[in-house]
């Protein structure tokens, strides 16, 4: 009965990361398909990567729903796909956008005007 239950165990585990694979997949195809009309970057995209961008969701959504069943590494291949086109797009958008990439919403320059925050001798 134990070595039953560290069957079942194995197999819930491997299906549990093939869901969390979709899932991912899935999630980073819409938050991308979002991009093209979300505001900080609407005026500052071009027509062709918002084609790009657009084409490659299209394509995405159209494989994931004809492949339901897929193993986890093709959905971590598909995505691995997706972030190769649109990683630097997304790194002219940021750059375009006067937003640093990794930190939403930018993140401050290291030469803070004494107007941009409180100073040392304000905290003490």
């Amino acid at each position: 009965m134990v070595n039953e239950a560290e069957k079942f165990k194995a197999e819930d585990d491997k299906v549990k990361e093939r869901i969390q694979a979709k899932n991912a997949f899935e999630s980073y195809i819409f938050s991308m398909k979002a991009i093209p009309d979300d505001p900080k970057f609407k005026e500052k995209i071009e027509e062709a990567d918002r084609k790009v961008i657009e084409e490659k969701c299209k394509f995405a959504v159209d494989w994931l729903d004809n492949n339901q069943s897929a193993e986890k590494e093709e959905f971590e291949y598909q995505q691995k796909e997706l972030e190769k086109v649109f990683n630097p797009i997304m790194t002219k958008l940021y750059q375009g956008a006067g937003v640093g990439p990794g930190m939403p919403g930018g993140m401050p320059s290291g030469g803070a005007s004494a107007a941009s925050g409180p100073t040392i001798e304000e905290v003490d």
